[in-house]
């Protein structure tokens, strides 16, 4: 039997994306209170798991470590920080990391969000 889990985090963090107009809002700092979802799907193991939810909490807590409460433009490979890129900068992390995950979607607001699928 395979299953689709997921577990939410949040982090909050500044950005502003300089290659906008500079009349565009989105060229000043600015921040948000982003929403992360990981989305994995596997065989349902001995224990009932695709995959432990700690483990899960384990895999984020280095990635909300070096986004939380920082200017994302500050980070190696997140110059440019829209919600497209920070969505794959994410992967990046932790996809070799854990062959199970198959979707990270960004919330950026309530309203907008990017999804990066594998």
């Amino acid at each position: 039997m395979f299953a689709t889990i997921a577990k939410e985090f949040t982090f909050d963090a500044a950005h502003f994306l300089p290659k906008l107009p500079a009349d565009h809002k989105c060229h000043r700092m600015h921040g948000h209170t982003y929403r992360v979802e990981l989305v994995f799907r596997g065989a349902i193991d001995a224990n009932g798991f695709v995959l432990d939810y700690a483990e899960i909490a384990a895999l984020w807590a280095p990635v909300h470590e070096e986004l939380d409460h920082r200017v994302l433009n500050e980070i190696p490979g997140l110059e440019t920080p829209s919600t497209e890129v920070l969505a794959w900068w994410i992967a990046g992390e932790l996809r070799a990391k854990e062959a199970r995950l198959v979707a990270i979607r960004v919330y950026e607001s309530t309203t907008t969000w990017c999804e990066v699928t594998f």
